[in-house]
């Protein structure tokens, strides 16, 4: 049996917090916007989730002061690229904050997208209009309505936990 950790008046400690969500895979997302100039935004996400199915919404929650996150809240529009198994190039560099990411990937911007498309990376991508965003701590919780999505056949989602990343197994 495993003892839990003794409550105390303190929050918990960041570390802990990690090491708490490190146990909890998850999938793996490149949230991506356009800027008032078109000029493309984009951060590797996994928080993220789903909300309701009426209307359709999920939420994400990215990082006060990131410039995605200020194109997110400045066009009301944003685009989640779901990574596959090709992914993890990707999640690694829009996790690392380069300033050359978008020319470093292949990227589309169709018509009425809410930010840029990763096509070789994605296994599906939602484009959502915002209708919330709420601040907490040191990040803002922003809820997406779902206005269109696109997937393709046999996905195989990137996925990560314990520090590492993985790929989800064919189905039997």
């Amino acid at each position: 049996m495993i003892a839990p950790n003794t409550p105390s008046a303190a929050t918990l400690a960041p570390g802990e917090f990690r090491e708490l969500m490190a146990g909890f895979p998850t999938g793996v997302s490149v949230v991506t916007a356009f800027d008032a100039a078109r000029r493309p935004w984009g951060m590797t996400c996994s928080s993220l989730s789903s909300v309701t199915l009426r209307p359709p919404t999920l939420l994400i929650c990215l990082r006060n002061g990131s410039p995605t996150l200020g194109a997110v809240l400045d066009q009301d529009r944003f685009s989640v690229n779901l990574l596959g198994e090709a992914g993890r190039p990707a999640a690694e560099l829009f996790a690392s904050g380069a300033s050359d990411r978008f020319d470093r990937v292949k990227w589309e911007d169709p018509p009425g997208c809410g930010g840029p498309h990763l096509p070789d990376v994605a296994h599906a991508v939602a484009d959502c209009r915002v209708v919330r965003a709420d601040s907490v701590g040191d990040h803002t919780v922003v809820f997406g309505e779902v206005e269109r999505s696109l997937t393709w056949p046999a996905p195989r989602p990137l996925m990560y936990g314990l520090r590492g990343y993985a790929v989800w197994p064919a189905a039997s």
